[in-house]
């Protein structure tokens, strides 16, 4: 049994993007839906529902990201 990265899909409030994949991914996408599929014993519709969660976890992963973004998110501290 593989173990993936990605885990169960949440369900929540969609925002709508539109972008075209090489087919290349597409098909490791369709690869990574039917794996998973079969690994967590439920069906996966649609596998460009994996994309925002593979979004997540990439990015929840990459520590560069995170650092930035709470430096970015610190108040300048700055008095007047």
């Amino acid at each position: 049994m593989a173990n993936l990265k990605l885990g169960a899909i949440e369900d929540d409030k969609p925002v709508k993007v539109t972008h075209e994949l090489p087919a290349r991914i597409h098909r490791d996408l369709v690869a990574y839906a039917e794996i998973l599929a079969q690994e967590a014993g439920q069906p996966i519709g649609d596998p460009a529902k994996l994309i925002a969660p593979m979004l997540a976890r990439f990015m929840a992963a990459d520590r560069n990201f995170r650092k930035a973004r709470r430096a970015r998110q610190r108040p300048t501290g700055g008095g007047e």
